[in-house]
């Protein structure tokens, strides 16, 4: 599991950094790709990573501003052109108006996909759990930004836990169909008659991972709750030290202010994104050295970088 950055500049694409997406490949877990935002250029960035279009099953919109929605049309068209590959429906959750915007765009420009579209609208009325299945769960939660924006905590079921192959060989246990049996908890009796307990052998289940991302937003509590105990708190640093009121102004947050919800919320790492285009290469450090103030385990992010989870 882990996350690769496609765009990680605020408002408008530089030569640096594109506008927002982010990809959360779970190809070992589900063998899937789920990308959050899907800002223009989106399609050309992941020309250039190991990402099959056709593995992204799902996405997820934080908010309808055109940083985050205008590569959706391209990217969904391009994603239809892999005629060698299975066909396979795509979920697309998001604010009300997600719908509309896409069916429009690929309306007017007579573009047809050979594949169904599943929308999953909703508003600060529907919000909580919009997801669940066997391996994971994804809430939404209103955050506070210019337009009605949502901030998503995605949750990994507690994993089974492993089979020592090593004690069991030990313990006599010739491998094979036993393994099996014992692995899916089931007591066996060896043929000398020993008994071996299935419980002694499988290690206690391990936690699942916790990973926030956020849409736009100033700091607010929703932003904190969406991050408790995650491993991993994707957040927007559209300012820098000192910028708050600019930051209330625009909807936005600091680098400072992140660190505070991360700290507030007992996230383990915290990376920060929607970088604005007036940060130059020499600010980016100083971002990164002030939030560590406040929150130690910061990172800045660039575009096409991967996060192991």
């Amino acid at each position: 599991m882990d996350i690769q950055f496609l765009g990680t500049g605020a408002g408008q694409p530089s030569k640096a950094r594109n506008v927002s997406s982010l990809a959360l490949k779970l190809l070992d877990e589900i063998n899937e790709v789920w990308l959050f935002d899907c800002g223009e250029g989106t399609q050309n960035r992941i020309l250039e990573t190991t990402i099959r279009p056709r593995k992204v099953s799902k996405i997820f919109i934080t908010h309808l501003h055109g940083d985050h929605i205008f590569g959706l049309p391209g990217f969904l068209s391009s994603r239809a052109f892999q005629a060698n590959e299975e066909q396979t429906d795509l979920d697309i959750y998001g604010p009300q108006g997600i719908k509309s915007f896409v069916l429009t765009s690929l309306r007017v420009s007579g573009s047809r996909l050979p594949y169904r579209m599943h929308f999953h609208e909703f508003d600060q009325d529907s919000l909580g759990k919009i997801l669940e299945t066997d391996k994971f769960t994804v809430y939404a939660e209103e955050l506070d930004h210019t337009i009605f924006c949502v901030g998503y905590r995605v949750m990994q079921k507690d994993l089974e836990g492993t089979l020592d192959a090593e004690r069991l060989k030990a313990a006599g246990v010739p491998f094979g169909p036993l393994f099996g049996k014992i692995k899916n908890g089931q007591d066996v009796v060896l043929e000398d008659g020993t008994e071996i307990k299935a419980a002694d052998y499988i290690s206690a289940p391990r936690p699942g991972k916790i990973i926030t991302i956020l849409g736009d937003t100033r700091k607010t509590n929703a932003s904190v709750r969406l991050a408790v105990n995650a491993d991993v708190l994707v957040h927007e640093s559209t300012y820098g030290k000192g910028d708050e009121k600019i930051a209330r102004n625009h909807g936005h947050s600091t680098n400072m202010q992140a660190a505070q919800v991360a700290a507030e919320a007992g996230a383990k790492r915290l990376l920060l994104n929607h970088i604005s285009a007036r940060f130059l290469s020499k600010d980016i450090s100083q971002l990164k050295k002030d939030a560590a103030t406040v929150f130690e385990n910061v990172h800045v992010v660039k575009d096409l970088e991967e996060v192991e989870l």
